[in-house]
């Protein structure tokens, strides 16, 4: 009988070492990556770097930002699309993700099916900025300039169908101006050469333009929202420097691979609007220009798929295409 019950006893504890190695280890018991589609220094990759502290702290493990720069984020968002759909791997989202489906021809991606919205984090105003040497201190002095030397004004971007670039060219159809489109791959290699003056123009994201607007550098003729910023009370809206129409804004979010768990997801989310109710974070944001925004995944999928309703006959129009 003895024999029997320690036989019985030891098959009880083998079944459930069995059953505690079938179950999935716990969410996260390794380090995350946080991709970024674009270089180091723009809004992009600022959004993203704040964010990332935060996750480590509430995760408990490391939230690593890993920059894949080019093809107007695409090849970032490719890159997460593919990926394994366990939380490991999460895609710090700009608007032009919204942009790419009537931009470029044959996307790798559908960027809605392939991706699990975890949440929208920021929405941010964009703002007119100009080489010092420019001679226009006013949005309308560039548009009157711009319509005096047709063609001679370069205007640069993060790459082609970024946010910038889109911005520029609704500009550009509101006022009848012609200016050259010179991509870059990304924020951060653009305002160095609108600094030295080998482009004239940006339409930019505060979070990358504010320390050079602050620092002298450039000039910021115009925000491209109904109110103006908070973190440049002095610089006028478009509707108030003369540009009745020309509202643009820009946000950051972040998605993971389609078919990541609902329970992941909703981890992910959870810690995500617990950062950014935090007075740390959103002191940090507004100091990019960046105002913070929260909610459930759902809501967030529902913004992208209304901004790609939103800009493609806005894209068709403008005629702008990547392949």
């Amino acid at each position: 009988m003895k024999t029997i019950i320690r036989l019985a006893a030891g098959l009880m504890l083998a079944l459930a070492a069995l059953n505690a190695a079938s179950q999935p280890a716990a969410y996260p018991n390794k380090p995350v990556r946080l991709i970024v589609g674009a270089p180091p220094g723009g809004g992009n990759d600022i959004m993203a770097r704040l964010i990332a502290q935060k996750l480590s702290e509430g995760l408990g493990q490391q939230v690593v930002v890993e920059n894949r720069p080019g093809a107007g984020a695409t090849i970032a968002t490719d890159l997460v699309a593919k990926s394994a759909p366990d939380g490991y791997t999460l895609f710090m989202t700009p608007s032009a993700h919204a942009l790419s489906p009537s931009i470029y021809r044959k996307l790798p991606f559908d960027p809605v099916k392939d991706f699990a919205a975890i949440g929208q984090m920021a929405a941010v105003p964009l703002v007119v900025i100009v080489n010092m040497s420019l001679p226009a201190a006013s949005l309308r002095e560039l548009i009157e300039l711009a319509r005096a030397r047709p063609g001679s004004l370069n205007f640069g971007s993060g790459g082609s169908g970024a946010a910038q670039h889109l911005a520029t060219e609704f500009l550009k159809s509101l006022t009848g101006i012609e200016m050259v489109h010179v991509p870059y791959k990304g924020s951060g290699q653009a305002i160095p050469d609108l600094i030295g003056g080998q482009i004239q123009l940006m339409i930019e994201p505060l979070p990358s333009a504010l320390p050079h607007i602050r620092g002298g550098k450039v000039r910021a003729l115009a925000v491209t929202t109904r109110q103006r910023s908070a973190s440049l009370p002095d610089v006028p809206t478009a509707e108030e420097a003369g540009l009745s129409g020309f509202e643009v804004m820009a946000w950051y979010g972040l998605l993971a691979p389609a078919g990541t768990p609902a329970a992941v997801v909703s981890r992910l989310n959870a810690e995500m609007n617990k950062a950014l109710a935090q007075p740390a974070m959103r002191d940090s944001l507004a100091a990019q220009g960046a105002i913070p925004v929260s909610g459930p995944p759902q809501q967030f999928m529902d913004l992208i798929v209304a901004e790609i309703a939103k800009w493609r006959p806005i894209i068709q129009k403008a005629g702008i295409r990547a392949d």
